[in-house]
């Protein structure tokens, strides 16, 4: 049995699961990270859209009563963030030989 065989066969299906899993719980956690850099100033600069620079720049009109523009950016960035989060979860629970039967 040659090698590459042996590495198609049996090794890639048992990797690829788990590095899928991990990608997307690990690209949630990007997402805020970059927005977090991006709003201190350390990220992308202004003229790029940005979450992180949309939160920023609207906060200073949040008082004014145009409170919309930094509170549904966060809510992006949330509810882009979890989306990915539950994905992975959701990979995770179905490919895991482990919790198969279970519920």
């Amino acid at each position: 049995v040659k090698n590459l065989t042996i590495i198609w066969n049996h090794i890639l299906p048992n990797v690829l699961t788990p590095v899928l899993v991990q990608s997307t719980l690990d690209l949630g956690s990007a997402i805020l990270t970059g927005a977090g850099l991006s709003f201190i100033g350390l990220g992308s600069q202004p003229p790029t859209a940005d979450w992180g620079i949309m939160i920023n720049e609207g906060r200073l009109y949040v008082l004014s009563g145009r409170w919309w523009i930094a509170t549904f950016s966060g809510l992006a960035i949330f509810l882009t963030a979890l989306a990915f989060n539950l994905f992975g979860d959701g990979v995770r629970d179905a490919t895991d030989p482990r919790t198969r039967g279970a519920g």
